[in-house]
């Protein structure tokens, strides 16, 4: 187990709306987030908050009810997400390019009354609403309305005029929404209950039922302030994020979004990334930090438009969401040495169970392989898998952690709550993983595999990042995908889903480099038995690998043929 922490953090007991509510207290004209140049101040983003929480009042919502956010980052998001919070009602956050199916099982599982999307994607998510049980109001919102005055006409004229039209049925307009938030109308006493569900977020499985996380405001606070005190304190009035990652994940709402804003810092919101959007808004605005998964940065090597851009403004570069490979830190920290920054990446490691990170890189310390230090208040330990056996330091095995950032529950599923939250012997609830790793001596993290993504081929255990570790340092490769496919004598056999960088084909030569490379440094039973070179990988709604696609082809591949 992780040694006892030297000091703790103070939760104060307010909800996530009155943690905002007290930085515009204390900085009312700070800019709270800006869109396109826009804006807005911690004053004016409580009273916009305030505005759509007596819409909501007006509308019916109450305490305990839910309302699903289909957002991407922008401000009316914001707005409506700590609206909902300041009257007790939950948030249920959907990727705005859920399926409509999936936007459907969403709103129906929640048990939401209402939803908010943006125009572009209203057309669908009244479909899905269709099949919805009746009776969910569709609010739709415009992106126009938050932009700069000049820039909206443009913006109608080029995109906007598409989605003028709204669909029929219970629909209406957020913004004639927002007149019913009439100063006469009540709003309720803000309540803290660490026991309430005040958001719910998803698991980002691939394939299968999601799970619906039910999140406290305690957890976000929590993680929110650990953060903070994870990166030096240097989140404070006046610095800036670029919030890139979406408000419907743990990483975007926790991190670029609810952190930021309960240290008075000012978010910078992206509705998507954009290699030369990104790179624009990296030389233009300057932030102080970024945070993202490891697809966007390896895309940001590759972006000419930053090729002589100075970067020494950057305070912090943080990665989450997907492992961050050896080869791509080294990459990364050598581009960030030559264009002036006088920071390295540093990688984040958790789970939407608890939010999002738990755990960080020191700032002043690097241990290859390592995610980190875990953070203050939150305890790590190793067991071995399928017991609660706590392992000795270096030993390999399921990585589990407590701490004030554990999810309440999963939504209507108490048997997946019972085996991922477990109270121990210490008295305390640990958080399950699934995840294969191991600490060392000093308490760092070492995080080798989901423990679902191990491949047992003749007997033996290979994971799946050690070897994609190995393919991504050749030069020519750009990222990997290793699977385990059905095999008649192996039980299964090792695949390699490799795409080269642009400009590079798969040759001969290149393909013995990747073997040799492979040979060298994996044990014989783990080297991939086949290369499959593509032009580009599927990939999840927050930019990971959907490895679990490219298992299921697989399968299907295998189907009847004699393997």
């Amino acid at each position: 187990m992780t040694q006892p922490h030297p000091y703790h953090l103070i939760y104060p007991e307010l909800t996530m709306f009155q943690m905002v509510e007290k930085m515009a207290q204390e900085h009312p004209k700070s800019p709270a987030y800006e869109f396109y140049g826009v804006q807005t101040s911690y004053a004016a983003f409580v009273e916009k908050i305030e505005r759509a929480a007596r819409a909501f009042i007006a509308m019916g919502i109450r305490s305990g009810d839910v309302v699903t956010i289909c957002m991407p980052n922008v401000p009316q998001a914001l707005d409506c997400f700590y609206a909902l919070n300041r009257i007790g009602a939950v948030a249920n956050m959907v990727h705005p390019l859920s399926a409509q199916s999936e936007i459907t099982f969403y709103v129906n599982f929640s048990k939401s009354k209402a939803i908010l999307t943006l125009d572009l994607f209203a057309g669908k998510v009244a479909k899905a609403l269709e099949e919805a049980d009746p009776g969910v109001k569709l609010l739709v919102a415009r992106n126009q309305e938050e932009l700069p005055l000049f820039l909206r006409p443009l913006y109608v004229a080029k995109e906007g005029r598409k989605y003028l039209r709204l669909p029929e049925g219970n629909v209406q307009l957020w913004s004639q929404f927002l007149k019913m938030g009439k100063k006469d109308v009540e709003l309720p006493e803000s309540v803290y209950d660490t026991t309430r569900t005040s958001v719910i977020l998803y698991s980002g499985g691939t394939s299968g039922t999601p799970k619906g996380i039910c999140l406290s405001d305690l957890n976000f606070n929590a993680c929110a302030l650990q953060a903070g005190d994870a990166i030096q304190h240097e989140l404070y009035a006046g610095c800036t994020m670029l919030s890139c990652m979406p408000c419907f994940h743990g990483f975007g709402l926790g991190i670029n979004l609810h952190a930021v804003l309960i240290h008075g810092a000012c978010c910078i919101l992206m509705p998507s990334f954009n290699g030369k959007s990104y790179a624009h808004m990296l030389a233009k605005r300057k932030p102080h930090f970024i945070a993202g998964v490891p697809t966007i940065f390896e895309a940001l090597l590759h972006i000419p438009e930053l090729d002589k851009v100075d970067l020494s403004f950057l305070k912090g570069m943080f990665c989450g969401g997907d492992s961050l490979s050896v080869e791509l830190k080294r990459k990364v920290d050598s581009f960030l040495a030559d264009h002036g920054a006088t920071i390295q990446i540093r990688e984040g490691y958790g789970l939407t169970e608890c939010v999002t990170a738990s755990c960080l890189t020191p700032h002043d310390s690097y241990r290859e392989n390592s995610i980190g230090l875990p953070f203050v208040d939150t305890d790590y330990c190793i067991v071995r898998p399928g017991t609660d056996e706590e392992l000795p330091y270096g030993e390999e095995g399921e990585i589990i952690l407590t701490g004030p950032t554990l999810m309440l529950k999963y939504l209507d599923n108490p048997e997946e709550t019972a085996s991922t939250l477990r109270r121990l012997a210490d008295g305390r609830i640990w958080l399950y993983t699934g995840d294969l790793g191991y600490m060392d001596a000093d308490g760092f993290i070492y995080f080798r595999q989901r423990i679902k993504r191990m491949i047992i081929t003749n007997g033996y255990n290979v994971y799946p990042g050690q070897v994609e570790n190995v393919i991504d340092s050749v030069p020519e490769v750009a990222y990997s995908c290793v699977i385990g496919v059905p095999d008649p004598r192996r039980m299964r056999r090792v695949r390699a889903y490799i795409v080269l960088k642009d400009g590079v084909e798969p040759t001969e030569e290149v393909k013995a480099k990747i073997m040799d490379a492979l040979q060298l440094n994996v044990a014989a039973y783990a080297v991939p038995k086949e290369l499959v070179f593509r032009s580009e990988l599927p990939k999840t709604m927050v930019g990971k690998v959907a490895y679990r696609l490219l298992e299921e082809e697989a399968a299907k591949e295998l189907e009847g043929t004699n393997v």
